[in-house]
């Protein structure tokens, strides 16, 4: 297991621009340098330790969000655990119903008292966790993808949530 520093995590994980994320200019560019370093410099610093294993990648929030739009942009990830990932983001949906998922598992989780927010925008993450999940389901089968739903919001049991989704992507890929 690997993880890396973040110093600015808007800027660093934001697959594009959403004013709901930020209006900050910067964030929304600067996602592929944060999946170069992964590709061109990480990876294969571990391998060249470690040997050619499969390679699952993960995070939680926009972490999350991060990890599965890497998936779709390189092949180098085995599986992905993408724990409450920011699904609700602007184009979200569109994007995944127009490219193909490259990761061979991909674990989704979210908190069943997520939706339950102020802002209308994040309050689609059920109703878009769902929509993504049948399309995962399209795009990988049914084995090769789930859904957990959790107890609680956002912030209960991060870390137990996102190690459940290395968990499964360990066994999935045995």
């Amino acid at each position: 297991m690997a993880a890396f520093d973040i110093v600015d995590w808007l800027a660093e994980l934001t697959p594009w621009p959403d004013p709901v994320v930020s209006k900050s200019p910067e964030v929304g560019k600067q996602a592929d340098a944060t999946l170069a370093y992964i590709e061109k410099q990480l990876l294969p610093c571990l391998r060249r330790r470690f040997g050619n294993l499969p390679c699952i990648l993960g995070g939680y929030s926009l972490g999350a969000l991060f990890a599965l739009w890497a998936a779709y942009k390189s092949d180098i990830f085995s599986g992905v655990a993408a724990s409450s990932p920011s699904v609700w983001i602007k184009d979200w949906l569109h994007f995944t119903a127009q490219h193909q998922m490259k990761a061979r598992h991909v674990y989704l989780s979210l908190g069943d008292r997520e939706k339950f927010t102020r802002n209308k925008a994040i309050a689609q993450v059920g109703s878009n966790i769902r929509e993504y999940h049948q399309t995962l389901v399209a795009q990988l089968g049914e084995e090769n993808t789930t859904l957990k739903w959790n107890a609680g919001s956002h912030f209960k049991n991060a870390a137990v949530r996102t190690a459940d989704g290395f968990a499964w992507n360990m066994k999935s890929l045995c």
